[in-house]
């Protein structure tokens, strides 16, 4: 299956593993934005410090906005494959296009290790 507009590179399961954790513990011992348009508000204010998408969101239009504003805001910004993990991981029962780490709590380390590793993958 063809990738969605959106989703500009690709991210090894290891790194989506990885950022799944991070939004957990962020989740339990920082502070998270979830949902689109809390992602999309906190991405404006240049609050957050890593934006994390989902692969599988329908429609696209959902998210297709949001790569472009984090290049602009110069926010690094990841995938995971399932919305529904995404969700769990912000301890939630429901799934998540999106999820805005706006503060690391616990996870400082994890953060910036995930961070450093996204310019990478551009390439």
């Amino acid at each position: 299956m063809a990738r969605p507009i959106y989703v500009r590179f690709e991210t090894p399961s290891d790194l989506a593993d990885k950022t799944l954790q991070l939004v957990q513990v962020a989740s339990e011992t920082g502070k998270v934005r979830v949902g689109t348009n809390e992602v999309t508000k906190s991405s404006e204010r240049a609050e957050a410090r890593l934006i994390v998408m989902a692969e599988d969101v329908d429609p696209v239009e959902i998210l297709i906005h949001v790569p472009m504003l984090c290049e602009e805001k110069r926010i690094p910004y990841v995938y995971v494959p399932k919305k529904q993990r995404l969700g769990q991981a912000a301890g939630l029962s429901k799934s998540a296009a999106s999820v805005a780490i706006v503060e690391p709590g616990e996870a400082k380390g994890l953060l910036d290790e995930i961070a450093a590793t996204v310019p990478t993958l551009k390439k």
